[in-house]
């Protein structure tokens, strides 16, 4: 059954180099395993800006763009950590599901409450903060590496 992934991450203009990886390996994917990028705009940053408010926009934003139904996973530092063969497990159980699912990507300042309180599961990809255009190109490159391993492919090695 096909599942689609859905990458809703904060921010536009990404620098050359994370589209370019991110895009590698999106599309490396199966097109039963699609990998799909849906930016939205941060809200706009100055020093008397309410980022309260900000962020909750953003996160109104970002919850709109998850499609219905989608099982939601955000991507938050202090989620639960996450190893590769547990990402590959849980694509496993997407696959067989047919239930699509949206990664949450933050801003600056990361996710809004209302991401957390609505995902199904959140996820640290590492104890490092890490900049959140970095974040695309490991999580698509993550997703890759467990598709490899569930299709027996020799891109994942221990």
């Amino acid at each position: 059954m096909a599942v689609r992934l859905h990458l809703i991450a904060v921010g536009t203009r990404m620098p050359e180099w994370v589209s370019t990886a991110y895009v590698d390996y999106a599309k490396r994917l199966h097109s039963g395993c699609k990998l799909e990028l849906r930016e939205i705009p941060a809200g706009r940053r100055s020093q008397s800006a309410d980022i309260a408010r900000v962020l909750r926009m953003e996160g109104e934003r970002c919850l709109a763009a998850v499609p219905a139904d989608a099982r939601i996973i955000a991507l938050e530092r202090q989620g639960r950590a996450i190893a590769t063969d547990q990402i590959a497990d849980s694509m496993g159980r997407w696959l067989r599901d047919g239930r699509d699912v949206a990664f949450l990507v933050g801003g600056p300042e990361g996710l809004a409450p209302q991401c957390l309180h609505d995902a199904d599961e959140q996820w640290s990809l590492s104890a490092l903060t890490l900049p959140h255009p970095l974040v695309r190109v490991l999580l698509a490159e993550q997703l890759y590496r467990a598709w490899s391993m569930l299709n027996h492919l020799p891109y994942h090695r221990d």
